[in-house]
C-alpha cells in the first residue's frame, strides 16, 4: 500500500484517542493510507467475509473488523481486517482504538508494498499482542501466516488454515484469491 505522510503533529496518545480514517501513526508522524486498488478492497472484503462467516457458523464469538485502529508497542496501526475475541470484545468494545494488537490480522499487500515493510509490520503486531498474522500477496497468488514461532508460506492448490486463532478456519488459496 503507498503512503503518503501528512505533516500534522499529532502525539500517538491523541491518534488513538481520536484516530482519523485511514490513517495509521508512524514513526511519530500521521500515514495516509493509499494506493489501494479495486483488487486489494476485494480481497479485503472477502477476506472479511469469510472470516466472519466462519466465526458466526462455528460459534467462536467475537467479532471481524476492517482496519480497526489499533496500538502496536510503537506505533498507531489499522489492520487491513482484524479479528477479535469475545473477551477482547467485551474488553475494549467502548475504546476508540485498541490498546494492543489483535489476535488475528490480516494485511493484503498492494502491488506497491515493500515486501520488507510488510514483514516488519507483521513482526510489529507479533511483538505486540498478536498471535498470526497473515500475509497476502494477491497478485503472485501466495498467502503467508506469521505466528511467533512459524512462517507457514500457501500457494495455488493449497487450503490456507488458522494455526492459533479462530480455530479450525480454512479456505482453497484458488478460491480466496480467485
Amino acid at each position: 500500500m503507498i503512503t503518503a505522510t501528512v505533516t500534522e503533529s499529532l502525539s500517538l496518545e491523541d491518534f488513538l484517542a481520536n484516530p482519523p480514517e485511514h490513517m495509521e501513526w508512524v514513526d511519530g508522524q500521521l500515514v495516509e493510507k493509499t494506493g489501494m486498488t479495486v483488487r486489494h478492497s476485494l480481497i479485503q472484503s472477502r477476506l472479511d467475509c469469510y472470516w466472519r462467516n466462519y466465526k458466526n457458523k462455528s460459534g467462536q464469538g467475537g467479532e471481524v473488523f476492517v482496519e480497526l485502529p489499533c496500538r502496536t508497542l510503537k506505533q498507531g496501526r489499522r489492520p487491513d481486517v482484524a479479528y477479535l475475541t469475545a473477551e477482547l470484545l467485551a474488553q475494549f468494545s467502548e475504546a476508540s482504538a485498541l490498546p494492543q494488537s489483535p489476535p488475528l490480522v490480516g494485511e493484503i499487500a498492494s502491488p506497491d508494498d515493500s515486501a520488507e515493510e510488510l514483514f516488519a509490520k507483521a513482526q510489529e503486531y507479533l511483538e505486540s499482542g498478536c498471535q498470526e498474522v497473515w500475509l497476502v500477496f494477491p497478485e503472485t497468488r501466495r498467502i503467508l501466516v506469521l505466528t511467533q514461532g512459524q512462517m507457514l508460506g500457501f500457494n495455488v492448490g493449497d487450503v490456507v488454515r488458522t494455526q492459533l486463532v479462530l480455530q479450525g478456519f480454512s479456505v482453497a488459496v484458488d478460491e480466496f484469491l480467485a
